[in-house]
């Protein structure tokens, strides 16, 4: 029998916790099945609370030893959520010590050990599995910390304040809460550096690893480095401590963790050399290291009052590392990226059953709302509101934020009225960007009459789950006018729309202009727009915004491979002219022409094509691409041979933006080449190439073909002792399998004695690789679906966190023919079904069948 239900979390019945805390000492004497952790608390009522003679703290999995106030031994009501006790009326000090054992931790929250190190995630109710606590986020406090062991290096949170034989001690001086806490032991080196604050203060820079990646940290140094200056350059912010570790760890959930202090990364996102990390991965690094030191001040100084204000550090954040990649990088190829990747997770994830608000008002399991709507449409709405007030009133806005919360937890009222404060404006309207659910709709209509041009805009927001009716929300729309002879006639910009409907006029002389609509895409909704063929290749040509020069080039491919699934059309003259155009340009960045040539995701065509009412095939749609990315490399074969050619720069790898921005054109040439080719020139490449960048390019596009056994197992001999390169030979052959063969592939490929499927790493990067295979995924046997279900009600009980984020994989099941649906569904119920799933899990698939 199943336990009972888990039950709902909501914003609405937050209440402050009983008391506060003046000061946490906790000690750590590690050992692999029996650490035990002795926490002395000093707690005082909370003023703001109910007046309570009773103490709830949160704790899972802990062996409780003893329980002291005061120094005298206190009786507790334990159970498995946690402990509760009789407390005096006033101040008073609890001591308790615990047993836990890190290394049967595999969900990779709390503490735990990989290979033989050391290391905590509490983000974001892991410190419950360290020691009996107020796990929330807005109980805060200073932190002194000892840690005893028998291992080199001893790392947490805060300064160093004293050392010796087997242990260590550590002092946080800055208020935080436990989800901040961190813990590092193990036999590791570092490589160093140091930064001086705007301020004065030297800065102790380390990255620590395992002996032998010491030389695959420079990049992430400089990352950091350029992060810290950034940071005080824009923003005002200088580094608070003396000190400022990251550690690199190899089993890791997520990305990073922005500890205070002492950031926790996963391996790849730290390691990097010209030899086994590719531009993309140099790029990652980059704007991770940014956004995890970003978070100082946005997400630790200033912290969430609880989780449902997620979206106030984290879209914040992503926002500043978003600005500063594009700052160190191409801003045009940046947005297209961000706005790549927000289409590709976000507004799928606001058109399923997923969808949920920037601010959701109700939870079971926080962990999994760590989303795209959170982070990346979180983003987006920092970026409107930044649109909305100019770069004056942002920034005016945001010292006030610091000013005014520094120290405090704090929630979307509090930064909203700091904008309001500082720019006088009324944002009741806007908030709703961060309560409703959905991606808006915007309907365009134009017409022409003797010299005016008229616009008619509407908005509208489909229901979305919970959420039936939606009011209008405040859209910042960027535009410009185009002359048909493709010079601008009227510069960028900006009208506010805050009705459902709005209508713009212009008088243009007797010339019809080109509207050149949602400049640097201005606000993250759907455009819903009549455009010809010849207008989508007129703004590719000629808009003078980038991003909607690659828009109108995406656009034009999505209609080609539209008409090619539903019709049986091929590619006609106007568009492959217009990529020719393109790409002889020598005029734009070759990152853009890059991303200008790349068509469509499969996954990206089949939510088009649901859209327009059609039920999408995915084999038809994995024909199409493939006809059509064989159509343009006939026709352009020359001037791609030509460009492959141009973009072998000679000279040692760099992996700054505009090496990087270089090699990427050559890559898609090649890939677009080998199909005219066989691979000739992708085989060559393979076996020349002194960068793991254009290494891995002539495999994908050797795979891409149906080729590249032979590579695949050179791959391996070559590259067998390195983690995170074998990563990516497990992810490539998932991705790129023949759709007909993908799940028997994989299958094999999960008994390879170097898969390790408790690694999250070497987990994502083959199911992962499979879900990213869309006609494989949803090959019509349905092999696929029951794999994938097989590998995570295997995974669930081990790490339930990895296990419900992939059942996103499962999303979209609605989507598809009846076929596809009921084998998908049976997947879905199937997982549910499992004996003791967990609740990361039972929400998840809850949520995704309805």
């Amino acid at each position: 029998m199943k336990d009972a239900a888990p039950q709902a979390v909501h914003l609405s019945e937050y209440r402050p916790f009983s008391h506060l805390i003046d000061h946490v000492a906790l000690t750590f004497r590690l050992s692999p099945q029996g650490t035990r952790v002795i926490s002395k608390i000093a707690f005082r009522p909370n003023p703001e609370a109910a007046p309570s003679r009773e103490l709830k703290l949160d704790g899972e999995q802990l062996k409780l030893i003893s329980a002291r106030i005061d120094g005298r031994p206190v009786n507790t009501e334990v159970t498995e959520t946690g402990l509760t006790c009789a407390v005096p009326e006033g101040a008073f000090v609890w001591e308790a010590e615990v047993e836990i054992a890190p290394a049967d931790n595999t969900a990779l929250e709390g503490l735990y050990m990989s290979n033989g190190m050391y290391c905590t995630q509490c983000e974001a109710e892991g410190f419950r599995k360290i020691t009996y606590y107020p796990d929330r986020p807005d109980v805060m406090a200073p932190f002194d910390v000892r840690v005893e062991s028998d291992l080199p290096v001893m790392l947490s949170n805060g300064n160093p304040t004293a050392q010796g034989k087997g242990w260590a001690e550590w002092h946080d001086p800055w208020r935080k809460p436990a989800y901040l806490f961190a813990l590092v032991a193990g036999d590791l080196v570092a490589h160093s550096g140091r930064f001086t604050t705007m301020e004065g203060r030297d800065v102790a820079l380390n990255i620590w690893v395992r002996p032998g990646d010491e030389g695959k940290c420079d990049y992430a140094l400089d990352a950091l480095i350029r992060s810290m200056k950034w940071d005080e350059e824009v923003y005002g912010r200088a580094y608070d401590l003396d000190v400022f570790n990251i550690v690199a760890v190899d089993d890791f959930n997520m990305g990073a963790m922005e500890n205070k202090g002492l950031n926790i990364f996963n391996s790849k996102y730290v390691l990097a050399s010209p030899e086994t990390a590719t531009d993309r991965d140099y790029e990652l690094i980059e704007g991770i290291i940014a956004h995890e030191y970003f978070h100082n001040w946005t997400g630790n100084r200033i912290t969430c009052r609880d989780w449902f204000q997620l979206c106030l550090k984290e879209g914040l954040t992503v926002f500043r590392d978003q600005q500063f990649s594009g700052d160190m990088r191409s801003a045009a190829v940046k947005r297209i990226e961000s706005v790549l990747q927000l289409r590709a997770r976000q507004f799928r994830e606001d058109n399923g059953p997923l969808a949920h608000p920037v601010r959701p008002e109700s939870y079971i399991e926080i962990n999994n709302f760590y989303t795209a709507t959170v982070y990346e449409k979180g983003a987006e709405v920092i970026g409107m509101l930044k649109r909305l007030v100019g770069d004056e009133g942002y920034y005016k806005a945001l010292d006030l934020y610091f000013d005014r919360h520094d120290g405090q937890a704090c929630t979307i009222e509090d930064w909203l009225k700091v904008f309001e404060d500082a720019t006088g404006r009324d944002l009741a309207q806007f908030k709703r960007w961060y309560s409703q659910s959905g991606t808006p709709r915007l309907h365009v209509e134009e017409s022409f009459e003797g010299s005016r041009l008229t616009v008619r805009l509407r908005q509208e927001t489909p229901p979305t789950p919970g959420q039936s009716e939606k009011l209008p929300q405040v859209i910042p729309l960027a535009f410009g006018l185009l002359h048909p002879d493709g010079h601008e006639m009227v510069g960028t910009q900006m009208v506010e729309m805050d009705e459902v409907e709005t209508v713009l006029t212009f008088d243009t002389e007797g010339v019809r202009p080109v509207l050149s609509l949602l400049r640097g895409f201005s606000a993250p909704v759907i455009v819903e727009r009549d455009l010809t063929a010849e207008d989508r290749a007129f703004l590719l040509a000629h808009d003078t915004d980038p991003f909607n020069r690659w828009e109108a080039g995406r656009a034009l491919a999505k209609d080609v491979l539209v008409g090619m699934i539903t019709k049986g059309s091929v590619a006609g003259p106007d568009y492959l002219s217009a990529l020719e155009q393109v790409l002889r340009d020598d005029g734009l960045d070759p990152a853009f022409r890059s991303l200008a040539l790349a068509l469509p995701g499969e996954d990206d065509l089949a939510q088009t094509l649901a859209d327009g009412g059609m039920t999408p095939d995915p084999a038809a749609i994995h024909g199409a691409r493939r006809k059509l990315s064989l159509a343009i490399a006939q026709h352009l074969s020359g001037v791609l041979a030509d460009t492959y050619d141009a973009m072998d720069v000679p000279g040692p790898y760099t992996p700054d933006a505009k090496a990087a921005g270089v090699r990427a054109l050559r890559l898609t040439a090649l890939g677009l080449l080998s199909r005219v080719d066989g691979g000739r020139r992708a085989a060559r490449q393979f076996q020349q190439a002194d960068n793991m960048t254009e290494q891995l390019g002539a495999l994908t596009a050797l795979l891409t073909i149906g080729e590249g056994g032979a590579q695949v197992a050179d791959f391996y001999r070559q590259w067998s002792h390195d983690r995170l390169v074998l990563d990516k030979w497990f992810n490539l052959q998932a991705m790129y399998a023949p759709p007909e063969d993908a799940a028997g592939i994989v299958e094999k490929l999960s008994q390879h004695p170097d898969f390790d499927w408790r690694n999250p790493n070497r987990f994502r990067s083959l199911i992962g690789g499979l879900a990213a295979n869309h006609a494989g995924l949803h090959e019509a046997s349905g092999e696929s679906y029951e794999l994938i279900a097989d590998w995570l009600i295997r995974l669930d009980p081990k790490n339930p966190q990895t296990a419900a984020r992939m059942t996103t994989i499962f999303e979209t099941w609605r989507r598809y023919d009846a076929d596809r649906q009921q084998m998908m569904r049976a997947a879905l119920e199937r997982i549910a079904a499992a004996p003791g799933l967990s609740r990361d899990s039972t929400e998840m698939v809850g949520r995704i069948l309805g």
